[in-house]
């Protein structure tokens, strides 16, 4: 498991030990790669943005859809809610999605059930006291957290089915669109609900148009 800075390791020791990770980063913006000629896009929509308590820039714009209406803790799509943090296998991904070129916020504490959180330098940083899904999100940065008790291959579909929040080519959460994907920068052409939750991946879903950019997010230094 990678350090910690101080401030979290704190905090997860006054969370019940929780396991969250952080540090610093940087966002920068790409153009999609091939595959994408023909679609209208706008300028990157990246500018000086708040670091948060995990070292990556916190999202803008309005949030998607609330956590809370994350599953109460029943088992879906075979992710359980556990009392503690699953770290046999702990990794971490990206996700930032756009609705007609404007950004969306993932917000904080997806898959957390008995919500709790601490302030920390860089914003609240938030953990359960009753359990945590496999797949789950401590602020809003747009960083799922992957942590299951054995190495699996999760897919976005099954994030935001925990999340109860339909994922298809034409909708993401409550908003109805074309959906265009890319992972790590590249088109994604299948289902966006197949794109694989892996280290570091970072996706993005456009919902509508114009397109943005693909914003590659770097996860140097951060501790993810």
């Amino acid at each position: 498991m990678s350090a910690r800075p101080p401030y979290i390791a704190l905090l997860l020791t006054g969370l019940l030990a929780l396991t969250g990770c952080g540090a610093t980063n940087s966002r920068s913006s790409s153009s999609p790669r091939a595959g994408s000629g023909g679609d209208a896009t706008i300028a990157s929509t990246s500018a000086a943005a708040t670091i948060g308590p995990e070292g990556i820039p916190e999202e803008q714009g309005p949030v998607l859809a609330p956590a809370s209406s994350t599953a109460s803790g029943t088992t879906v799509d075979g992710i359980q809610c556990a009392p503690v943090e699953q770290l046999a296998y702990h990794i971490h991904t990206h996700l930032q999605v756009y609705v007609d070129g404007q950004p969306r916020q993932l917000p904080p504490a997806i898959g957390l059930i008995g919500l709790v959180s601490e302030q920390t330098p860089n914003g609240p940083f938030y953990g359960a006291q009753k359990c945590y899904y496999w797949l789950h999100t401590h602020a809003g940065d747009g960083i799922i957290h992957i942590e299951s008790p054995s190495a699996k291959i999760y897919t976005l579909g099954q994030f935001f089915d925990e999340w109860r929040q339909p994922l298809s080519a034409r909708q993401v959460g409550p908003d109805n669109g074309p959906v265009t994907s890319f992972v790590n920068g590249s088109r994604w052409s299948a289902s966006p609900r197949a794109i694989p939750l892996r280290a570091h991946a970072v996706i993005q879903l456009d919902v509508g148009t114009p397109l943005v950019p693909f914003q590659a997010v770097s996860f140097a230094g951060t501790g993810l």
